[in-house]
């Protein structure tokens, strides 16, 4: 059940879900109709993209990607038994000034070392950025302890109700773009 939650709370709780779950699973579709998803680590918030991810420009989700921006995000924290739903436009960046700006150490470990500029540095032809617009979210978000929360889901075995587990929430368009406008203000 969605409640009358503020924008900006929301706002916040995706944010705070993003970071806590850290990794998508981004579907793409191929250029043969069918759908793919893989792992993909969710980096830092910054007024790029609602959200963003590195890749390498060789891979196949580049394709799917140019064939069809149109992608879904889904996080789930099996702990919490928080999870969202994003649906968005990506578009692929290999703005190399971007690139070096955002870079980390760490991405180096997904880009073998083929040797001079192809080492997984700022300056690996390979690196490319991609950039989520959100079009639509759902999550849900915990209302209980994990106990609590366990005990709803028996309960709802035992009598047939729906467990009272979680708060439902949505984001539109509209109010990710405010969203944006703040972000970016």
């Amino acid at each position: 059940m969605s409640t009358n939650t503020p924008t900006e709370k929301k706002l916040d709780e995706l944010y705070d879900l993003v970071s806590d779950i850290e990794i998508a699973m981004m579907t793409t579709r191929r250029p043969d109709g069918m759908l793919v998803s893989r792992p993909m680590a969710t980096q830092e918030r910054e007024p790029i993209a609602d959200l963003w991810f590195v890749t390498n420009i060789e891979t196949d989700k580049i394709a799917e990607l140019e064939y069809d921006a149109h992608v879904n995000l889904a996080y789930l924290d099996e702990g919490s038994m928080e999870g969202l739903s994003v649906s968005g436009t990506a578009r692929i960046s290999q703005e190399r000034d971007k690139i070096r700006a955002l870079h980390k150490q760490d991405w180096a470990a997904w880009f073998e070392d083929e040797g001079g500029a192809r080492d997984g540095g700022p300056d690996d032809p390979r690196l490319a950025l991609i950039l989520v617009e959100a079009e639509s979210v759902m999550y849900m978000k915990e209302k209980h302890s994990r106990p609590r929360t366990l005990f709803e889901i028996a309960k709802g075995m035992v009598t047939g109700e729906t467990p009272d587990v979680g708060r439902t929430e949505k984001l539109s368009e509209a109010e990710m773009d405010g969203g944006r406008d703040e972000k970016n203000g």
